[in-house]
Order: structure tokens, then sequence, then C-alpha cells
């Protein structure tokens, strides 16, 4: 398996940060992942040192990914008495109690209207394409779709490497077809402050079936439905079941389908159980951008920029092969910023050159590595064969 220290960072960050806003299961998830990509980490390290090292800092983040599950516990403890009507002979089916289950609900669960459009999205014709036939094309023939029965709504998982637009193409997917769009992370889901977490899932999925037509799009999947190898008795044996169930459950409520779309970076630490027929149906790599779609990328991230005349963006884009999105974006960033600092220091308007871009280019390393996409196309063979 092969790990970035991107992919670490990006976990232990996430699961510090849930940490300290007491959000202790999403936490765990999110620490429980960063240990293990340390753990590969060290695998790689030059020296014994380090190696020991990065097993160190692993093990530490065991600890805190346990101490996270114990205050999981004590946490439970208090919403337990409630319900038995402990300390005030209440009960959770007061009024009250469903009237606060029902506020905090609405806290976290986001409706909104996209108005993003495929245009809008540089590239991916094909995974568009894939889309389309999944989504769009049931809704926008209806009568055909109804006689070969072919069911509009249904799971789409998008995997692929990081910064490539999976939430973007999502979010386009929504405006394409006028549907309400639920953005969920996993923390969001597993935060104590709104609630059990199997009981948020069930209130995600009633509120889209009550949308004409809605997408659940659930940002970083695997860490809502990680495989459940060591779980052990914690949340996710309980969140992965109802998530399935609610996936499931997509044909209940007549002419009002949904689309669960996830997304994920590391499609091999999801739930196997999610990949089956009737989940996530269609399974679609979003790619690294190819020239055209890097072509469009730079228009929209310097167009409103000051330029030097004759400044070739095609011959640029070339250059870019293997970048993700999220590089170009960054590589364009940190060329505006330094003819503003000469703005800055000389009064005088500059202007991003080629000279600029060029050295900015050589400054700045592909996030995205060759065994890394050779690890998605191997789990991606896999999953089709399956």
């Amino acid at each position: 398996m092969t790990v970035s220290w991107d992919t670490f960072e990006r976990y232990r960050q996430k699961g510090l940060d849930a940490r300290r806003a007491g959000q202790w299961d999403s936490a765990r998830v999110y620490l429980l992942e960063a240990a293990r990509a340390m753990v590969e980490l060290s695998k790689s390290a030059a020296g014994e040192e380090l190696r020991e090292g990065r097993r160190q800092m692993a093990a530490r983040l065991l600890e805190l990914a346990k101490d996270c599950e114990n205050a999981t516990r004590e946490n439970r403890r208090a919403p337990a008495a409630r319900r038995s009507g402990s300390g005030n002979g209440g009960s959770s089916n007061s009024p009250a109690s469903e009237s606060e289950g029902e506020q905090s609900a609405q806290q976290w669960i986001v409706r909104e209207k996209p108005s993003l459009r495929f245009d809008d999205v540089a590239g991916l014709e094909d995974v568009k394409e894939d889309i389309r036939l999944k989504m769009i094309y049931p809704f926008e023939h209806a009568d055909l779709a109804e006689k070969f029965g072919i069911r509009p709504g249904g799971g789409v998982l998008m995997y692929g490497p990081p910064g490539t637009g999976k939430t973007m193409l999502a979010k386009a997917t929504a405006g394409e077809i006028e549907a309400t769009f639920f953005r969920i992370s996993p923390a969001d889901v597993l935060s104590k402050w709104v609630g059990e977490a199997e009981q948020n899932i069930k209130k995600l999925f009633d509120a889209a079936a009550n949308e004409p037509r809605s997408i659940i799009f659930i940002d970083e999947i695997e860490a809502l439905v990680p495989a459940r190898r060591d779980e052990g008795s914690s949340v996710m044996q309980r969140v992965v079941p109802q998530i399935l169930q609610g996936v499931e459950g997509f044909d209940k409520k007549a002419g009002r389908p949904i689309l669960l779309m996830g997304a994920t970076n590391v499609p091999w630490q999801l739930d196997p159980a999610m990949l089956r027929p009737g989940r996530f149906d269609e399974k679609v790599y979003i790619p690294l951008p190819d020239l055209p779609a890097r072509r469009k990328m730079l228009e929209i991230y310097l167009s409103k920029r000051p330029l030097a005349d004759h400044l070739d963006l095609d011959a640029f884009a070339e250059k870019l092969e293997g970048y993700s999105g999220a590089d170009i974006k960054y590589l364009c960033d940190r060329s505006a910023t330094v003819p503003f600092l000469q703005s800055v220091a000389t009064g005088e308007e500059g202007e991003i050159t080629s000279q600029i871009l060029a050295d900015v280019l050589n400054d700045t390393q592909r996030s995205v590595t060759p065994e890394m996409l050779k690890r998605f196309a191997e789990w991606g063979k896999a999953a089709a064969t399956a």
C-alpha cells in the first residue's frame, strides 16, 4: 500500500480538529487512519532511527484514538440516562426531545440548489457521460426509462487522486437535473453534538426522500464506511448497516429517486459491502486532467489577473501533464503572488510572465505519484471483475 505524507497529514489534522471539538467518533476514525498511514510510511523510511520514530508516532495516534473511544462511551451514558427518564422522569418521546432532535438535524443537513453545470467543469467528458447514463438520461427520458426498466437514482462512487474535482462534479450533476444537493462529511454525521450517528443517517435519507429530486454527496466516504476489519463494537458497526439500508430503500418512494454520490481518494479502504450491486452500482474513476482540461483551468484561474502579452497558455498547459486540478490552481495562485509583491515593493503594477510561470513550475512537485496512479488502476480493475 502506497501512502503519501499529505494523506497522513490530512487524516491527522482532521482527527485532532475533531478531537478538540469533542467529536469523539469522528476523531477516532481519522486518528486510526492517520496511524495506519504512519505505519505504512515507517516501512519506507530511510534508516532504523527514522522508522522507529514513525512507529512511535503511530502508537501515539492509536492511544489518542483509544481515548476518543473511551470518551464516546462516557458521552453515551448521559443520553441513555435521559432516555430512561433518569433525573427528571422525562421520556425520549416527549415533544420537547423530538423538537430538539429535529432542530439538531437541521443544523447539519444543509440543502442547496447548485447553479453549476457540466460545462463549468473542465474536461472529464467520459466521466460526465457515465453520470449522464446513470442519472440524467433516466430523468430526461422518463417514459423510455420506464419501458426499459431503467431506474433513476442509485449509487455512484467517484474515486481517484486528490484534487481532481470530485466535489465540483457532484455539484454539477445536481445542477444538471435541478436536484437538491446534500453535502455531508463524516464529521457531520459522527459528531456527538447532533445525536446518535445511525439516527443522523436515517434523518439524512428521510430528508432527501422528501425532495422531488435529490443527491446525497458524501466526501471522504471511506472515513464513514471503512472496512469493518477492526472496528469492534464501535459506532461503525451501526453506521455502515444504516447507510446500506438507506441506499437499498431508494425505491420505496416512487417518483422521488435519490442519487448517492461518494468521493474517495482511497477506495481500497471502503467496506466491500458498499460496492455490491444495488449500492454503488457505478464506480467512476476521476483521472488527472487531460490537455484540454488543463488549458481551460489555466484560463479560469489566470484570465482575470494581469498577464503579460503573448503569454502562451497552450504551451504551458502541455508542461502540466501529471498535475492535478488542485496543483494547477496552486501554481496559478503562487504565480500571481510574485508580481503582486513586486507591485507592492515598486509601486508599479506588475504582471504574470512566462518566466514567472516557469519558475513556479520548476519549484512545485506533482502531488500525485505514478505509484498512486498504479494503485488506482489495480483497484479499478479488481472492482470491475469482483
